[in-house]
């Protein structure tokens, strides 16, 4: 009996848990998304499917229609499961090293990324204490960052690249420096506000002090500003892969998450498609992962963390 009761309430505690917590929220999210995808795969797949039926001259089932759009080499609109089946192949069955594989194109198109992200923050970063610094620069350069962001990359990734090509500069450069002009803006935004965090009275008793400048933003403005930071590089580095993505586009690129794309619109690959978003998607869910768990650390290790 005791076993009974003991086993009901954990099995009550772990139901409830699940209700309050995150689990249950997410998988009925979840499973909401893939039914409604199903169903819009059947609306979207259905007149080529039905055309295919007809033209084979045999009778054919309601069944037989929904089956035939969730199975369609070339749909409008793939299914879940197609998806799935496409991501096991190249990432899974595939060697990395293979240009099949979508590790080998994330690798590409990551390498790319981080480094225009690292040089994205350190720009964004001497960019934010110039600004916090000389009133100036305040007031002659934030207007033209500001400005920077309202130009279609679109627009400017094939100018980038055909003027870094003519210095000789292919391949990965180009690329990162596309990330870095997404990504350096966030991060200056984010630690002008993040240096000027600290409270008049904190900067007053620091010039009672008779603190140097250096010292004002070591101590305490640099400090300050640590949470801005990272809430800027996890917007930077999810921007730095977007960037590295569409660098590839005008390019002819034959590796990377991009000229994955290319090639699966070119030939109608839509299967191919979906699962290079997909691969891109997990990506950079990674690369903000990764921004969070430095930040844990950092926030810890200066006694800020919980």
């Amino acid at each position: 009996m005791a076993i009974d009761t003991l086993g009901t309430a954990s099995g009550g505690g772990l139901w409830r848990r699940a209700v309050q917590g995150r689990v249950l929220p997410v998988a009925t999210l979840l499973l909401g998304i893939f039914v409604l995808w199903y169903v819009a795969a059947i609306g979207l797949n259905a007149p080529q499917t039905r055309d295919r039926l007809n033209r084979s001259g045999e009778p054919w089932t309601v069944g037989d229609l929904v089956a035939g759009t969730w199975s369609m080499e070339r749909p409008v609109l793939p299914t879940p499961s197609q998806i799935g089946a496409e991501l096991w192949k190249t990432v899974v069955a595939t060697p990395i090293a293979s240009k099949r594989s979508l590790v080998y194109h994330a690798y590409v198109t990551a390498s790319a990324a981080i480094l225009g992200f690292l040089l994205g923050s350190v720009l964004g970063i001497l960019l934010a204490v110039g600004v916090v610094h000389l009133r100036s620069l305040e007031r002659s350069l934030m207007p033209w960052v500001i400005a920077s962001q309202t130009v279609p990359i679109l627009a400017i990734a094939p100018m980038i690249i055909v003027v870094l090509g003519s210095l000789g500069f292919v391949g990965l450069m180009p690329k990162s420096i596309i990330s870095m002009y997404l990504c350096f803006f966030p991060v200056t935004i984010g630690m002008v506000k993040g240096l000027r965090s600290p409270d008049p009275l904190q900067l007053d008793l620091m010039l009672t002090y008779s603190a140097s400048r250096a010292q004002v933003f070591w101590k305490l403005r640099w400090p300050a500003s640590i949470p801005f930071l990272f809430a800027s590089l996890k917007v930077a580095v999810a921007i730095s892969l977007v960037g590295a993505i569409v660098g590839e586009l005008p390019t002819g690129a034959t590796a990377g998450l991009g000229a994955r794309l290319l090639s699966g619109s070119y030939f109608g690959q839509t299967v191919q498609i979906w699962s290079a978003l997909v691969m891109a998607a997990l990506l950079g869910a990674g690369m903000v992962y990764g921004v969070g768990v430095v930040e844990r650390l950092v926030l810890r290790r200066m006694g800020m963390g919980r």
